[in-house]
């Protein structure tokens, strides 16, 4: 990162994404999700129309003044010093206030339990872990793989084969985007 304020932010590409779901596939496998929890989506819009289709891969976009932050009742989020918003989900309550905050669909329920019951929240890590020991095990069974800890891009970044998916320090990615869109339609 460039700054001791830096911010780790996502972005995707669209015009690079292909619809391929491995960002997604990835993040389940890595994080052994249950069925049903999907941490990042890839979400088509104008599918069909020819010349207008775009794809988007989609998760937690660790917002400066994150909404779900703002309406938990039992605080259960927090922000790290680089900008990645996490979890307690041992203070989560399930209220589901996070959810119709986030403009994203970042948070996600599990579907199953009795009378429409959510259980605790689940959301994006950005393979950064949670408020455990860095990389027990403990860690692992609650929130995934920190990869952040280990050095290493989220398991969706890595795994794009378009390098749609950037993530990083903020400046720098929006570094990154403007050089590829003030090179389009220039033959690079």
């Amino acid at each position: 990162m460039s700054s001791e304020t830096s911010r780790m932010k996502f972005m995707c590409d669209s015009s690079r994404c292909i619809q391929c779901f491995a960002c997604s596939v990835a993040c389940a496998e890595a994080h052994d999700l249950p069925v049903g929890i999907s941490r990042r989506k890839v979400v088509t819009l104008h599918e069909g129309v020819e010349g207008k289709e775009v794809s988007v891969s989609i998760a937690c976009m660790h917002c400066s003044d994150p909404p779900c932050a703002k309406v938990c009742p039992v605080d259960c989020f927090y922000i790290r010093e680089d900008g990645i918003v996490l979890h307690d989900k041992k203070k989560c309550i399930g209220c589901g206030y996070c959810l119709y905050a986030c403009p994203f669909g970042a948070p996600q329920f599990p579907r199953d339990g009795a009378f429409g019951m959510r259980g605790v929240m689940d959301k994006c890590t950005m393979c950064a872990g949670g408020p455990e020991k860095t990389n027990s095990a403990e860690e692992r069974r609650f929130y995934g793989q920190n990869r952040i800890a280990e050095g290493k891009v989220p398991i969706c970044a890595a795994v794009c084969a378009t390098n749609a998916l950037l993530v990083g320090d903020a400046e720098d990615v929006s570094a990154i985007y403007r050089k590829r869109t003030s090179s389009r339609g220039k033959g690079e």
